[in-house]
């Protein structure tokens, strides 16, 4: 038996045939040292609903319960991992609640309330565009944390700085909604199969207001039309969005012949508000 008096979970996955599946982008972690040092990284859990997303046969769950978690939401969409899941459930009773549904469809603010934090080694083939849009929805948002893995170029993606080649579109949206760290890398070798590439763990922390304030889908326009041609000077690359551009950026003491990457995050938020207030 496991610390948590569980099957230890390779005999689990052995017993129930939940060889981990591309397609589903899974990759399982073993080692409840690791997984318990994700949980403790979202710490403290005892106080609110701990959300997480595939979580497969319940290596990082069981390890959320270890550390204390008082509620946990499971969105699980392998129906083959369900009955993994319900053995844990049925170990630690009126824990954990198994929802199986796609959690790229899922309506989190209809069936989550109070204090949330997600916390989860997300399928690498939908870890991005999960994370988009929980901080492109309303806000303030449902969740106070997001302690969440991903490939580690994606993870760098996310905190890198302007000047730096990672800094980009995922950058600017990430920093403008949440303060974020990257915490800690993990070793391809940890996981079952062991993925080509290193993982990382990251942290978002809400910020009660995304300022400069302006409208998500306009800074994702700007942002879209910058890196989209990152090599080109703004007043080039920002030019489909206002017959004037290089006034509007003069407007702003942004110089125009910066390119994307030279600007911080708040003047991205910036060129955003003032072409909703000056549109073309």
């Amino acid at each position: 038996m496991s610390e948590d008096g569980l099957p230890p979970l390779r005999e689990v996955i052995a017993r129930h045939g939940l060889d981990a599946r591309k397609g589903l982008g899974q990759n399982f972690l073993f080692d409840l040292n690791l997984t318990r040092r994700i949980a403790r990284s979202a710490a403290p859990l005892s106080a609110s609903t701990v959300v997480e997303i595939g979580p497969g046969p319940g290596g990082l769950t069981r390890a959320l319960l270890l550390e204390g978690a008082r509620k946990i939401v499971a969105v699980e969409k392998d129906t083959r991992a369900l009955p993994a899941l319900q053995e844990i459930a049925a170990h630690y009773p009126g824990r954990l609640e198994i929802v199986e549904a796609d959690a790229l469809r899922y309506d989190w603010t209809a069936h989550i309330t109070g204090d949330a934090k997600i916390v989860a080694n997300l399928p690498y083939n939908i870890a991005t565009p999960l994370l988009t849009g929980w901080l492109t929805g309303p806000w303030p948002p449902w969740f106070s944390s997001l302690t969440l893995m991903f490939q580690k170029e994606v993870a760098e993606r996310i905190v890198a700085a302007p000047g730096s080649e990672a800094y980009g579109r995922l950058s600017i949206i990430s920093q403008w909604c949440a303060s974020a760290k990257k915490l800690f890398d993990i070793d391809r070798r940890a996981f079952t199969p062991p993925p080509k590439i290193t993982s990382s763990v990251v942290q978002l922390i809400p910020k009660s207001e995304r300022l400069p304030a302006c409208t998500i889908s306009v800074l994702e326009k700007v942002t879209a039309a910058a890196f989209g041609q990152r090599r080109k000077m703004l007043r080039s690359s920002l030019k489909s969005l206002h017959p004037d551009m290089s006034k509007l950026l003069d407007g702003l003491g942004i110089d125009a012949n910066l390119r994307a990457e030279q600007l911080a995050v708040a003047d991205f938020a910036r060129i955003a508000a003032s072409l909703e207030s000056d549109p073309v």
